[in-house]
């Protein structure tokens, strides 16, 4: 016990220094306007040059601080959450490996280099999601992994379009790329971000993923994996102004933050739900990407992290205590028995909703203005203000079910605050939701934005925040279930509560039989006549070849000739 405590806190010390020292370094190059690259230079082959390539802007280090933080945080709190579990010291080398995916993604500005973060993500990823070894955890990996082939498959192709440019270095690469030239390249970048991103139609592997152990949950949801996709977009934004797939990411995240947040309404289990809240979150993330903000999509980047990490964290307290019971009609009145628990998740929960004067008032009040004041058609703006009701809706229909409402925990439940080691990390991650985002509005934006606003537009954000968090907990409260009204309504219910058909459509056709034919595919094409024909057959005839060649290069003439010419007397005399 005492060495995996220890490797915990190593581990977290290591994480919590490295993030101090990223932030200080970012603060200080986002004062003094400077920038640092390291560029290593492997082969030079007809003008393409393949490289490695580091970059340390102040954006990349301070998203690395954020990501240290939250894992330094994330390992700490695994001391207590994950302490009866045999392969501990696992669990901590799986995390760091994963941290150390995402900082090879966050500081690689080159499409070949970036490859080493990006698949490292997704194959740690899959380790982490059957870390419980059972068939629903096998089953939601094998979803996430081949998810995220399809963005790994498009940034393969877009490795070979950009053979074109001569770089591979996509942060200079997408000053100058135009739509008659490169629109398909444009589109294969945002088909990889949409599925790291989990956007619409690659949505179901995120609410699957919450197989995983809690920690990594609010590892993965907050900073680290599923922000991949738009990090690369932030990155990759100048390519998307006045483009056709501007218009095109658009609608899919707008769709996506609807989508989600009308599924979140219907969902049961806790972690789900606020699965489906990341879902939302990234949409919104996208479509301020789309809209042309990337500097407004990174600041909500960064507070997001901080207030869904300690939403994870609280809930994890929260399931660690009602013994593993994810099912939010299982709970109630928590507020009774765990008061800081409640109150930190009262409080992620009011930042996720766009409270005033918490993190998440400053990133996404700033957006939703920005919104109402840019070039949006009426579909994304009617879609941008209903999720965001929504958001407030699934919220307090949570602090219903959960943390007030009826008393409905079992017998058992021994429900209580007393663990420090989970709840410290909350702490810490809870000075972020309240401070992080004044603090960051005033490093990242020094200069003010220019509003121009009617006073109805003004107000509307805060008018259907209102009325999303009444009818939130107030329908909840007249408690309409007992009634069973939703069976008067199936089909909508059954269609909004799974996601739109998504989790179905990406497993259908996934039977036995197309898995038996794969392998018959794999025994016959590619382990036997493409090897018999390819790089195996290749080989030895090659080998056949050289070895008769180095024989006549030895001067092996008089030989040759010997072994003839008695093969021929041997012949005759026969």
């Amino acid at each position: 016990m005492i060495w995996k405590i220890s490797m915990n806190l190593i581990s977290m010390l290591f994480l919590l220094c490295g993030s101090i020292m990223s932030i200080i370094l970012s603060i200080y190059e986002l004062m003094f306007s400077k920038c640092y690259i390291i560029e290593w230079e492997i082969i030079s082959l007809n003008s393409s040059v393949i490289e490695v390539c580091y970059i340390f802007d102040w954006m990349a280090l301070m998203f690395l601080g954020f990501v240290l933080f939250i894992s330094s945080m994330v390992l700490y709190y695994s001391g207590s959450y994950m302490g009866g579990d045999y392969n501990i010291n696992r669990f901590i080398y799986l995390v760091l490996a994963f941290v150390f995916s995402m900082g090879i993604l966050i500081i690689s500005p080159n499409l070949i280099s970036i490859l080493l973060g990006w698949d490292g993500l997704g194959l740690v990823s899959y380790a982490l999601v059957i870390y419980y070894q059972n068939e629903k955890s096998a089953n939601a990996g094998m979803l996430t992994v081949l998810s995220n082939r399809v963005g790994d498959v498009a940034i393969l192709l877009s490795i070979g379009l950009m053979l074109s440019l001569g770089s591979w270095n996509f942060l200079l690469s997408s000053l100058y790329l135009t739509d008659q030239q490169n629109l398909l390249m444009k589109f294969l970048i945002v088909m990889a971000a949409m599925t790291k991103s989990a956007q619409i139609p690659f949505s179901a592997w995120l609410p699957a993923a919450m197989a995983a152990p809690t920690p990594v949950s609010a590892l993965v949801h907050s900073s680290t994996l599923v922000t991949a996709g738009v990090y690369l977009m932030i990155r990759f934004s100048p390519a998307l102004l006045n483009s056709k797939v501007q218009i095109f990411l658009l609608l899919v995240s707008c769709l996506t933050m609807f989508m989600s947040g009308l599924g979140a309404n219907f969902e049961y289990d806790l972690k789900k739900i606020i699965a489906l809240s990341t879902l939302s979150q990234l949409g919104v993330m996208l479509s301020t990407l789309a809209m042309g903000f990337s500097s407004l999509a990174f600041f909500h980047l960064l507070t997001h992290a901080l207030f869904k990490a300690l939403l994870f964290m609280c809930a994890g307290v929260v399931i660690h205590n009602m013994k593993e019971f994810q099912d939010i009609r299982y709970m109630g009145s928590l507020s009774k028995f765990m008061p800081l628990t409640s109150m930190l998740m009262n409080l992620s929960n009011l930042a996720l909703c766009g409270t005033p004067f918490l993190a998440g008032f400053y990133s996404k009040d700033l957006i939703l203005e920005v919104a109402f004041m840019s070039w949006i058609n009426m579909i994304s703006f009617l879609l941008l203000v209903l999720a965001t009701s929504l958001t407030v809706c699934y919220t307090f229909r949570l602090i219903y079910y959960s943390l007030s409402g009826d008393f409905n925990l079992i017998s058992l439940s021994n429900v209580s605050d007393d663990d420090a080691v989970m709840s410290n990390p909350m702490l810490g991650l809870s000075m972020g939701a309240i401070f992080g985002g004044a603090t960051l509005s005033w490093l990242i934006f020094p200069e003010a934005y220019m509003i121009c606003l009617s006073p109805f537009m003004k107000m509307l954000v805060l008018m259907i925040s209102l009325i999303g968090g009444m009818i939130g907990y107030l329908m909840n409260l007249m408690n309409l279930n007992s009634n069973l009204y939703s069976l008067s309504f199936y089909n909508i219910v059954v269609f909004s509560g799974s996601m739109w058909n998504l989790p179905f459509l990406s497993t259908f056709n996934m039977s036995m039989m197309n898995l038996k034919s794969g392998n018959h595919i794999i025994k016959l094409c590619d382990k036997g006549w493409s090897e018999y024909l390819g790089g195996q057959g290749g080989f030895s005839y090659l080998m056949t070849n050289s070895s008769i060649g180095q024989m006549l290069q030895d001067n092996s003439v008089k030989v040759i000739m010997k072994i003839f010419l008695m093969s021929v007397i041997i012949l005759l005399l026969l």
